[in-house]
């Protein structure tokens, strides 16, 4: 084995720690920061360990583990919850304080960290064993010592009294190996050998900064941030003005030629963004958790130069489609034509920039899913068994999972769907399901046998973990989706029905199961290759070329196992070469000001209506970004978009921009002047060539929300050269004053271009009318954004620009309160979800009525739209994390008032009985 580290590395400090620790004999290597130790890597990753089998371990945490267990140690369960608690809390944080006080210099930079050591210090004050675990030092002591390593260095961050933190801390560093592999690592210089690893990295932001919005300051600008910004080194001055000087060609701008096919020697990129349903209209929050988050990446990655193919496409098939159809009066193919438009014209208004966007009713969709199919049978991975389905005799049909909803079986959450709880996040067997209901007629489906094949996962899941290990050490999965599907894995895989009693899907091939078709989980994923198909006969040469293709897939939460496991599974199987995913981007909900979309109730912005509010669909973008919900849900505010639209674009943003331009237009002629640069141009040439190196480190780590503060900043920061310049004042005084102006003014305009190349992949139209009122050669957007980036004067002295124009227009007050008003949706005023449910004139819930209930169609309207409020107040209540007594309450209302609207239908509000056993 070999074990590859780097000095300065505070990751390499704990797997020295217990490679001395647990005895292993293992070669190793100290390289540099940048060396690619890995072949087939796009970019250096350190610590490695080389395995005899040729394997390659990435993540730190794994490769301690290995160790340790290799040497014939066990990882207990305790120790293998406190790595994971090390590597998703703690790591984040702590790597945030070190950039700020051993990169930025910062003195006050242990904020972030305090909530995270006030809960170590909980569970250490509060242990009976020497050690975190055990009597004896294991994996977790080691892990946990040398990530607080950096954090308790005499001119570390500013920790304070952990009494028993510090014993802790102090028990393990006396051991050999801990203090052999301090020194190897750090060498005796404190936080400063760390210096030259960070600078290296995307500054980490903290969980504080991550949800902090700017404050408004008096002036009507964003004030300063906490961490926007940053001393500079004169070394970094000094280098900022080369750059600045460097002649670079900006006019030959590289053309896209279809069709895009991986090439040799040049990073190939394949985008993904989850395949909508055609049924339904794609509200604000499917926009940014799928479609929109990968368009950001795809421009992006176009700028930076890669050979990049971005695809997606309507999922077409199942149950929803047939009863779409069944509610318009028209043909599945009908409604799939209808909505595949539908959704091709949002998304065109959007902006989202495909390469192709198909669909999954096509030839090549049933050619390829039962290829994959007949390989999955053949090598054995492929079950049969006789299952208990719900079918409703009324619609006459087997319910697919996704129609049915009824109360979790373990948590008792009340609206669980057949398939999955989105509160526990438990797989549920539909049957398991207690008062289900069909959700198409509200009906109480009967239990019916039915055979159907299986994807054997339990045989699959050691291929399945060998990949994921690979993919989580070198792709950038976010936390969440490495959460989702570990917590699969923990519980044990179990095999998935891949067959389901429909018409409208691909056909089952096998003889013995004619008139089936595939599930839409095992369907669905297998339209990314499909839609590649359609796009390129040569599709092969991106889906089963795993060694030159990066897989990014992007999706909101919900999507995650079936990406991470059940499609990855079906691919393993098939055992055909296939390209799986290297980083799975999924995104939490947004939420609609305090509850959630809904185009029955008419709450919410959809699709086809955002063009309706006269707002550009620039600004759409600006805000779904700016609020994407990365770490944690998010809601869409009316008040808040105007709050951002009217600061951040308006004032500044949009003022920095067109301030720059009419300097040039009103005191110059419309002709970029002369610069001489003194040591203020040249810090803040500094100070934004380090926001775009930011900017870029955080967008290749697909940190979307995050990178777009960089941009924000960099116009802070020319609105502040501008004031404190004051150029309209000197242009009216002598030569030197008139010389300042001037350079102060084509610094200035030179920094909008920049600006206008980093908005493209946020807003790819206002990025454009910068470009165009400036008159910017057309490469400037490709160019400052190669390597490293480059913040070069692309607008040299003489240059013309054309007219100049504001960008964006303020949203008031009025405005914004009709639109609120407009989609806020026709909720009954008669009925108070904060009241006691409403008295019904039928019987009382509590008694089972031997006869038929009349139903009462007015009743049972307002006691639908409780319902749905109800709902939604107790899923806030939940996401808020409230006390279970009072979530208890409000669940126990909600059920109440099903049972009032079921007496309310005309139906019996009991479940029947659930004969017959599951098998």
């Amino acid at each position: 084995m070999k074990l590859f580290v780097s000095e300065g590395n505070p990751h390499c400090l704990k797997v020295l720690a217990v490679l001395e620790i647990s005895g292993v004999k293992c070669d190793v290597q100290h390289v540099n920061h940048e060396e690619k130790v890995v072949p087939f890597l796009s970019r250096p990753t350190l610590p490695v360990l080389h395995l005899p089998s040729g394997q390659f371990l990435f993540s730190p945490n794994a490769i301690c583990q290995y160790l340790f267990e290799v040497s014939g140690k066990q990882t207990s369960k305790q120790s293998h919850q406190w790595l994971e608690w090390e590597a998703t809390e703690l790591q984040p944080a702590l790597m945030h304080a070190l950039h700020l006080v051993a990169v930025q210099g910062k003195t006050d930079s242990a904020k972030a960290l305090e909530a995270l050591l006030s809960f170590l210090e909980q569970n250490l004050s509060k242990k009976t064993t020497a050690f975190l675990t055990a009597e004896t030092a294991e994996v977790a002591d080691i892990v946990l010592w040398a990530a607080l390593y950096p954090a308790f260095l005499e001119n570390g961050l500013k920790i304070g009294e952990l009494k028993s933190t510090r014993s802790w801390f102090e028990a393990v560093g006396v051991m050999p190996a801990c203090k052999a592999s301090a020194q190897s690592v750090f060498k005796g210089k404190g936080l400063e050998a760390l210096k030259g690893y960070l600078q290296k990295q995307p500054a980490p932001h903290g969980p504080q900064a991550q949800h902090k919005d700017s404050h408004i300051g008096s002036s009507g600008s964003p004030a300063e941030s906490e961490d926007s910004d940053r001393v500079m080194t004169q070394e970094e001055i000094e280098a900022a003005a080369q750059i600045w000087n460097q002649k670079i060609d900006c006019q030959s701008k590289p053309e896209r030629k279809h069709p895009i096919l991986p090439e040799k020697g040049k990073r190939n990129v394949l985008i993904t963004s989850a395949l909508p349903y055609v049924n339904n209209v794609p509200h604000l929050g499917n926009i940014i958790g799928c479609v929109l988050s990968a368009d950001v990446f795809a421009r992006y990655g176009r700028q930076r130069g890669w050979n990049l193919l971005y695809i997606c496409g309507t999922d077409e098939y199942g149950t929803a489609t047939e009863n779409k159809a069944r509610e318009e009066g028209l043909t599945p193919q009908q409604i799939c034509d209808k909505y595949h438009a539908i959704h091709t014209s949002i998304y065109k208004w959007f902006q989202i920039d495909f390469d192709f966007f198909g669909r999954t009713t096509t030839q090549r969709q049933t050619e390829i899913a039962q290829d994959i199919f007949w390989r999955l049978n053949e090598r054995g991975f492929l079950q049969e068994d006789t299952v208990e389905q719900l079918r409703c005799e009324t619609c006459e049909r087997f319910l697919a999972d996704r129609f049915v909803e009824g109360v979790c079986p373990f948590c008792q959450y009340p609206e669980a769907r057949g398939d999955q709880c989105d509160k526990c996040g438990r797989l549920i067997n539909a049957v398991e399901l207690k008062e289900p209901q069909c959700k198409v007629c509200k009906q109480t489906p009967v239990i019916r046998c039915s055979k159907h094949l299986f994807l054997d996962l339990p045989k699959l899941e050691g291929s399945l973990e060998q990949w994921l290990e690979r993919s989580f050490g070198t792709g950038d999965w976010t936390t969440n989706a490495r959460n989702i599907t570990r917590s699969w894995l923990r519980d044990g895989l179990k095999p998935r029905c891949i067959t389901r009693d429909l018409q409208w899907g691909t056909p089952v091939p096998h003889p013995d199961f004619a008139g089936k078709v595939f599930y839409v989980w095992f369907d669905a994923p297998i339209g990314y290759l499909s839609i590649t198909a359609n796009y390129t006969d040569q599709w092969e040469k991106w889906w089963k070329n795993p060694q030159e293709v990066e897989l990014y897939n992007f999706m909101a939460k919900d999507n995650v196992p079936f990406h991470s496991v059940v499609f990855p599974c079906s691919l393993l199987g098939a055992q055909d070469n296939y390209t799986l995913v290297n980083s799975l981007i999924a995104t939490e909900y947004l939420n609609y000001e305090d509850t959630k979309f809904s185009k029955s109730r008419g709450v919410g912005v959809f699709g086809d209506m955002a063009k309706d509010t006269g707002i550009p669909s620039d600004v759409w973008r600006f805000y779904l970004l700016y609020l994407r919900p990365e770490g944690q849900d998010a809601a869409f505010s009316w008040a808040d978009m105007a709050l951002k639209n009217n600061s951040e674009l308006l004032n500044n943003l949009g003022n920095f921009i067109n301030r720059a331009g009419m300097f040039v237009s009103k005191f110059f002629e419309g002709v970029v002047p002369q610069v001489t640069l003194q040591e203020e141009d040249k810090r803040l040439l500094a100070q934004v060539g380090w926001e775009l190196k930011q900017y870029i480190q955080l967008l290749d780590k697909v940190r979307i929300r995050d990178a777009l503060k960089c941009i924000l900043n960099i116009s802070r920061h020319g609105n502040q050269y501008i004031q404190v310049n004051e150029p309209w004042k000197k242009i009216k005084g002598g030569d030197t004053d008139r010389q300042r102006a001037g350079t102060v003014t084509a610094v200035s305009v030179n920094m909008a271009v920049l600006l206008s190349a980093m908005l493209e992949p946020y807003m790819p139209t206002v990025s454009e009318t910068i470009r165009a009122q400036l008159q910017a050669p057309p490469a400037t957007s490709h160019v400052m954004l190669q390597g490293e980036g480059n913040f070069v004067c692309s607008l040299p002295a003489g240059h013309h620009i054309g007219t100049v124009s504001p960008l964006f227009q303020k949203l008031e007050a009025e405005q914004i309160e009709s639109l609120k008003k407009r989609f806020g949706g026709q909720q009954s005023q008669t009925i108070n979800q904060n009241n006691a449910a409403p008295k019904p004139s039928a019987p009382s819930a509590a008694v089972v009525p031997e006869t038929p209930v009349k139903a009462d169609p007015e009743l049972a309207k307002q006691l639908a739209a409780a319902v749905a409020e109800q709902g939604d107040k107790v899923r806030a209540l939940k996401a808020q994390k409230a006390e279970k007594a009072v979530i208890g309450e409000e669940v126990a209302k909600l059920l109440e008032l099903k049972k009032q609207l079921a007496l309310a239908e005309g139906k019996n509000p009991e479940p029947s009985p659930q004969k017959g056993k599951k098998k």
